[in-house]
């Protein structure tokens, strides 16, 4: 097999890698898939005691499960842990006994209007066990007793996050922020987490402006905890974007801010409007993923979200069809791209002071007139420089001149540099 070299299906054989791994809240499949991460980007992974106050929550016992199944009277296991992840309701408590099909009906979850699929349901803060299975294997169930067993534990222990820094010139910081806590669904998350760790390789080839800090965290509490734990240093935080449901054939979404306006949101919408992708842009709600968490109003950071077919958007959410079928190189890669170029914007977008604000400055005695000499952009070029000479009052920002001038953003950041260079605009 020759071996994969494309960012894209680089990405997807990482979500192959992860999949079959059962994750939740906590436990050693967050662990493991921690691990996984950490062999393309490196990691610093931390551990938080049950028990620990993290903003109006605790951290709870952590979950862990080595077997379950549902056994007919033969011993054939006709629901098996073992099959998927998906099959076990996650954090249930242990339980080994036999019922019969009626009383085992009460812990059965289906999705009759996809009678074919597997749901993805979870009871964290509420002690219960359960099993989810297609309906048409409920369906085909005989009446009669059935041997039940989940050997799982619920103790104490810890709940586990990781990052990766890219460090910047500047200690402010971006952070781009990825959910680790769901089992075996392709889409949410596993995509998001891959395009995040090719991120934050493309970051360190670079010499990025902002520092960029990736948090790889079971979602919500994890979020949570993520906040609780750097509440003195979260001012660092000036942009920031949640990825999730990175993988899929649908158009690409941005959740904007709670703020709205953030610099975040008009970087994103700037960039998936000019790329002419198909897309949608979307307000905030307080109800999604970790953005909800960021922009709680006592924190109001400007974390947005990117996604493609949003939370809940997909009938395969949620459900064992969101697998390795759903997702798909080409996908994971224009979301990777997308961030990249969002980034490229973030990264060079300043505000500069013009210093020689009476009058246009003689461009020709500089040699900025002489070095456009045959290019076949140079009126873009040149109507660059004075859109940026004219706008640069140290209230107007590089994506500012690029919006009302209608220039592409790289030909606007090109002319600040050569004008900089000049000593005609400084920051």
């Amino acid at each position: 097999m020759a071996p994969v070299t494309k960012p894209g299906e680089e990405m997807y054989a990482l979500v192959e890698r992860m999949y079959p791994l059962c994750r939740s809240i906590t436990g050693d499949g967050v662990r493991a898939t921690l691990d996984i991460v950490g062999e393309y980007v490196p990691l610093t992974v931390h551990e938080v005691p049950t028990g620990t106050q993290v903003l109006d929550w605790t951290v709870p016992q952590e979950w862990n499960i080595r077997d379950a199944y549902i056994a007919d009277t033969s011993g054939h296991r006709v629901v098996d842990f073992a099959a998927s992840s998906l099959h076990v309701l996650g954090y249930s408590v242990p339980v080994s006994a036999t019922m019969p099909l009626d009383e085992l009906r009460g812990h059965l979850y289906t999705l009759p209007d996809h009678p074919s699929w597997v749901p993805y349901r979870t009871s964290y803060y509420k002690p219960q066990w359960g099993f989810c299975l297609a309906q048409e294997t409920l369906d085909a169930l005989p009446d009669g007793e059935y041997e039940v067993r989940i050997d799982s534990t619920l103790a104490d222990g810890h709940l586990t996050y990781a990052e990766h820094v890219v460090p910047g010139q500047v200690a402010d910081e971006v952070i781009v922020s990825s959910h680790v806590c769901h089992p075996s669904l392709a889409n949410d998350n596993l995509a998001g987490i891959a395009v995040a760790a090719y991120l934050a390789r493309a970051l360190a080839e670079q010499t990025p402006y902002y520092t960029y800090r990736f948090v790889f965290a079971p979602g919500t509490i994890g979020a949570i905890t993520w906040l609780a734990r750097n509440a003195e240093r979260v001012d660092r935080v000036k942009h920031g974007l949640v990825l999730a449901c990175a993988g899929d054939p649908g158009r690409l979404t941005y959740k904007q801010s709670r703020r709205g306006g953030a610099e975040i949101d008009r970087v994103m919408e700037h960039v998936l409007r000019s790329s002419e992708r198909p897309h949608q842009v979307k307000e905030f709600t307080p109800y999604g993923y970790d953005e909800r968490q960021y922009c709680s109003p006592g924190f109001d950071l400007g974390v947005g979200s990117l996604s493609r077919t949003p939370y809940a958007g997909y009938p395969e959410y949620h459900t064992s069809a969101d697998n390795l079928d759903l997702v798909s190189p080409e996908a994971m890669a224009d979301t990777l791209a997308v961030c990249r170029e969002a980034f490229a914007v973030l990264d060079r977008n300043r505000r500069y002071v013009n210093l020689s604000p009476y009058g246009e400055p003689q461009l020709g005695r500089r040699g900025l007139y002489d070095s456009l000499g045959g290019r076949s952009d140079a009126k873009q070029t040149e109507m660059a420089m004075l859109w940026v000479l004219n706008l640069s009052d140290g209230e107007h920002s590089l994506l500012d001149v690029a919006e009302r001038s209608g220039l592409p953003f790289d030909a606007v950041a090109a002319a600040a540099g050569a004008l900089r260079g000049a000593d005609l605009i400084k920051a």
